[in-house]
């Protein structure tokens, strides 16, 4: 029986969306061009760099789950994989802000990576639990059901992701007043 709780949430994205895998198809598409072009405007070799590649390498790995029909449990395993490695690439973004020049931005940054890789990591976690229970394991979950897990860290990773973008304005907008390609 689904809980208040998770059926809010699969209201909310079935509202936003119309339908939960055509969403996530949707945002995970957004998300590998937005990482795509951050990293792409990165004027020089850096953690930040490679963290927004990591981050689209991810995004797309999701994609690929999502629409690719594979046997057995490729599909998910393929999800979470990508789902992990867009948390990795949050936090290796993550520790290029503290080395930044500019200062503009750089709380929001932070913080927002670290959303988006806690919301991924939730994301992965809830789908690898998912895939154990299929297989037969048990895992006991006292305050998420898999979906809950899955569905909470996409709300996460989405905060993230907004807060990051003012950051990113923010920190943009300084290095051009500056003339810093970074």
């Amino acid at each position: 029986m689904l809980s208040d709780h998770h059926a809010f949430n699969v209201a909310c994205f079935t509202v936003l969306c119309g339908n939960l895998a055509v969403c996530l198809i949707f945002v995970n598409t957004l998300q590998a061009a937005g990482n795509s072009l951050e990293a792409g405007g990165q004027g020089t070799f850096s953690l930040e760099l490679i963290g927004n590649e990591l981050q689209a390498i991810g995004n797309v790995t999701v994609i690929a789950g999502l629409l690719m029909d594979f046997e057995g449990d490729i599909e998910d395993i393929l999800i979470i994989t990508g789902n992990w490695t867009q948390a990795l690439g949050g936090l290796v973004a993550l520790a290029d802000e503290f080395e930044d020049s500019t200062t503009a931005g750089q709380s929001e940054n932070i913080i927002g990576n670290l959303l988006q890789a806690i919301g991924n990591s939730l994301q992965a976690l809830g789908g690898s639990y998912e895939l154990l229970e299929d297989g037969g394991y048990y895992h006991p979950s006292v305050f998420f059901d898999n979906d809950d897990l899955i569905i909470t860290g996409s709300w996460i990773q989405a905060a993230g992701a907004a807060i990051s973008v003012i950051g990113q304005i923010k920190e943009e907008t300084q290095e051009a007043a500056l003339n810093i390609n970074e």
